[in-house]
């Protein structure tokens, strides 16, 4: 009897390099999934899916928000906790360029270059959340603050 071999991503071999607890979550997913659709695939309530975003500041430096998949960011306050005049939401078609990963499957733990990265203080609130594991059709369960510990983030007010 054979045992089928778990495909590792470049962002659970990194919590495995750290030793964080994590624990991967598979589901069907096509090309792009939304996160609330992700949410229930795995029937998880909407507060403890997070997504991830990717920004470019005024100072053309690209930052990292990651907060509930029913949530919208808030453009100033996210500004405002890095200490930029404005950021705008990063053009799709650069995400891959940008991260190295595709739509869908970002996530801010093993991303081409760290990036500034800000976690939503409502993750606080949550022993554990899911993010992306680095790939659609695969989900990530962890505690927030080991995020944060893996993508070398901070928690900031960015919710309006």
């Amino acid at each position: 009897m054979s045992k089928q071999k778990e495909t590792k991503t470049n962002a659970m071999r990194i919590l495995d390099q750290l030793g964080i607890a994590y624990e991967g979550k598979a589901y069907e997913a096509g090309e792009f999934v939304d996160g609330l659709a992700t949410a229930e695939k795995l029937g998880l309530p909407y507060d403890v899916v997070y997504k991830t975003l990717v920004t470019r500041g005024e100072s053309l430096e690209y930052y990292v928000f990651v907060l509930p998949i029913d949530k919208e960011l808030d453009l100033k306050k996210a500004a405002r906790a890095v200490d930029e005049k404005y950021v705008e939401m990063l053009p799709v078609k650069e995400i891959t360029r940008v991260t190295g990963y595709i739509r869908g499957g970002c996530t801010a733990i093993g991303m081409k270059k760290e990036y500034k990265t800000i976690v939503s203080a409502a993750a606080k609130t949550q022993e554990k959340i899911h993010i992306s594991a680095g790939k659609i059709g695969m989900q990530l369960e962890l505690r927030p603050g080991d995020l944060c510990r893996a993508a070398s983030a901070v928690y900031a007010d960015i919710l309006p």
